[in-house]
């Protein structure tokens, strides 16, 4: 029987202490936009990014619940943050899911002992970048959009479309090898600090050991398509964090400096009735995205338990936990970040404390993928008993 996986509270401290420091910048660095530098640099200091790596292999053997929670923690001041720091995680456990058993031990080993910082240059629906044999070697040619968290990374996980067999190879590279460069022309007017532009790559050489996969089928089993709700989840939880920060900002800045209004008969703004009611509602939906959220993980979490043994139904209704969990979470981040400007008042639009970024960075991330495809998804599980296509999204 499994025990049940709970949320490791020293790591939560730790996170928190990182939170404190993020906190001091975020509107600065909101507005810059641009890699963050010294952030990623204290991520990598924490040794957070070894969370999930087993203890065998130099980590800390830990659960998704805990790094979910940590995400969701880090997205309180700062989404950028939260989705960088997910998405190292997403790009290391594909070498479980996808990769042989000696690059899974060599590539957690290495990261590990080294803080190594994980980006991405995945994105499934760009085919611009190519791979093809030449002179007895592969060389990569082409470039990646969405290539978030790049910039600053060590390690690369890269899909990439062969020339001849037109099908996708999976691989891993340093980031510092030639011919790699990150274009640092990210200009999303949300999620500013995510590096989420084009990677290019001239001629780069790949080596067979760093081939994760030359074709993504699964006969083994569904079990590396659970990627896919891995990715998910880190979403939801950079939602609800950068939701539930947001409306942490407005309660204070109603308590301390919004103006009772005029045919109020309120003594203070916290105290009119209109507004106490609309903190009430928004706070009712943050608690069930979270139920919603939770619930999600505690699926993730039995499905990675279960690996190679799981099943087309197991991964299917986990999908449908996922998606649930998206949906009101994706509705709930973009009502409490529009509503908060209805209980702050009309001075909360000044520039000088950017409490536009919590909306900016949602609506942002909420375009990932269309949140009525999961409506779909939820839909025809419900009503006609189909589980959802296995997709990159689903």
């Amino acid at each position: 029987m499994s025990i049940e996986k709970k949320i490791n509270s020293t790591y939560i401290e730790k996170a928190r202490i990182l939170v404190a420091e993020f906190d001091k910048t975020a509107i600065e660095r909101d507005e810059r936009g641009g890699t963050a530098k010294k952030e990623r640099d204290l991520i990598r200091e924490s040794g957070l990014l070894a969370l999930i790596i087993p203890v065998e292999y130099g980590g800390y053997g830990e659960n998704w619940k805990t790094i979910f929670r940590i995400i969701r923690e880090f997205a309180w001041v700062d989404g950028s943050i939260a989705h960088i720091f997910g998405y190292h995680f997403l790009c290391l456990v594909s070498t479980q899911l996808f990769g042989s058993e000696r690059q899974k031990e060599f590539l957690y080993r290495e990261t590990a002992e080294k803080n190594l910082f994980w980006g991405n240059a995945y994105n499934p629906r760009d085919g611009r970048l190519m791979i093809k044999q030449a002179d007895h070697e592969w060389l990569l040619q082409g470039e990646k959009s969405f290539c978030s968290g790049a910039t600053d990374s060590d390690r690369l996980l890269i899909s990439a479309k062969n020339v001849e067999s037109n099908q996708t190879v999976l691989a891993v590279i340093p980031t510092s090898r030639k011919g790699v460069a990150a274009e640092g022309d990210w200009d999303g007017f949300g999620q500013r600090q995510t590096d989420s532009g084009t990677v290019r790559f001239q001629g780069v050489q790949l080596k067979e050991t760093e081939i994760l996969k030359h074709y993504l089928q699964f006969p083994d089993g569904v079990f590396s398509t659970i990627r896919t709700h891995i990715a998910q989840m880190i979403l939801v939880h950079v939602l609800l964090g950068m939701a539930e920060g947001a409306l942490e900002e407005a309660k204070q800045y109603t308590k301390h400096s919004s103006r009772i209004w005029l045919t109020s008969d309120a003594a203070e703004a916290a105290r009119d009735p209109y507004t106490v009611r609309q903190y009430g509602d928004l706070y009712v939906q943050l608690k069930a995205s979270a139920a919603l959220a939770e619930k999600a993980v505690d699926a993730l979490q039995a499905a990675w338990e279960k690996e190679w043994s799981l099943t087309e139904q197991e991964r299917g209704e986990c999908s449908i936990s996922i998606a649930t969990a998206k949906v009101m979470t994706a509705r709930t981040a973009l009502e409490v970040t529009n509503r908060i400007f209805d209980v702050m008042g009309a001075k909360s639009v000044s520039a000088k404390y950017r409490f536009d970024r919590y909306w900016r960075n949602i609506r942002t991330l909420t375009l990932h993928d269309p949140i009525e495809y999961k409506l779909r998804d939820i839909g025809n599980f419900i009503l006609n008993d189909q589980l959802p296509e296995i997709t990159p999204y689903s």
